[in-house]
């Protein structure tokens, strides 16, 4: 049901010149009945001016006379043509004033995690427009030595309903294209929920990729022939002896000295 305009200031001129019910103050401005309550104690809503909804076209008199002889009655907004497809608006959402300098950040995120969003699909996430999206694509932002990517979930520039959305939309139009995607890409075309109940998957390090069926077993004959040559070296007399060849250049070297 459609709540009107300026909600709380409307629940508070009900407040004051009605005898409306809690309950059915806060079912037509979509507030708690506990908050309308406090608004009538003093303890909500201090200095907030109340804000007629009979002079600002939300109410008749008729349907306020109505709820109140009728504590079940429902509010009813009225009418307005002017409103009507108004919730349905297309375009880039609103950004209050004090998000709108973690834009940048957002986007970056979006941009590096996410490179399979499109334009239009950032631009409606966190509500800015293609040129400043596309700068910060090809790194030309004038700030972008400073910019730190940064969740817009995190940021509450976006509800992560929505990032899933966006995401799923174009994992379809990728997976249509009949494009390749690798694992990394794979795992990013999904939903957080399915994201996080994925099994890890064993990764081999960049730096050995195509080892991963070298041994270091070489020629086993090769093998035998080099443990004969380097002979039996079991006891201690074996180890120290010395070649034959040497004992008889020590022969020779005493006769010429005699």
């Amino acid at each position: 049901m459609a709540k009107p305009i300026m909600a709380k200031a409307t629940a508070v001129w009900l407040v004051d010149n009605t005898t409306i019910s809690f309950k059915q103050i806060a079912d037509f401005v979509g507030m708690h009945e506990l908050e309308v309550q406090g608004i009538a104690d003093g303890d909500v809503a201090q200095g907030v001016k109340g804000f007629d909804p009979i002079a600002n076209n939300q109410l008749t008199q008729e349907e306020i006379d109505a709820a109140q002889n009728n504590p079940m009655h429902k509010l009813k907004l009225k009418f307005n043509a002017a409103a009507e497809g108004e919730e349905k608006r297309r375009g880039p959402r609103y950004t209050p004033l004090s998000k709108r300098q973690d834009r940048p950040a957002s986007i970056l995120w979006l941009v590096k995690f996410h490179p399979e969003l499109s334009d239009g699909q950032v631009s409606k996430l966190v509500g800015t427009t293609k040129p400043t999206i596309q700068a910060i694509r090809e790194r030309t932002h004038w700030n972008i030595s400073n910019i730190q990517p940064i969740d817009p979930v995190a940021l509450g520039l976006c509800k992560q309903s929505e990032l899933d959305a966006a995401v799923q939309k174009a994992a379809a139009k990728k997976a249509a294209a009949g494009e390749v995607m690798n694992d990394d890409e794979r795992r990013k075309l999904v939903s957080t929920e399915q994201s996080l109940g994925m099994d890890s998957e064993p990764k081999i390090p960049t730096a050995i990729e195509g080892l991963e069926t070298f041994t270091l077993s070489g020629n086993s004959a090769d093998d035998e022939e080099d443990d004969h040559s380097k002979g039996d070296y079991s006891d201690a007399d074996s180890f120290f002896s010395l070649p034959e060849k040497a004992d008889e250049d020590d022969e020779d070297e005493d006769k010429a000295k005699g």
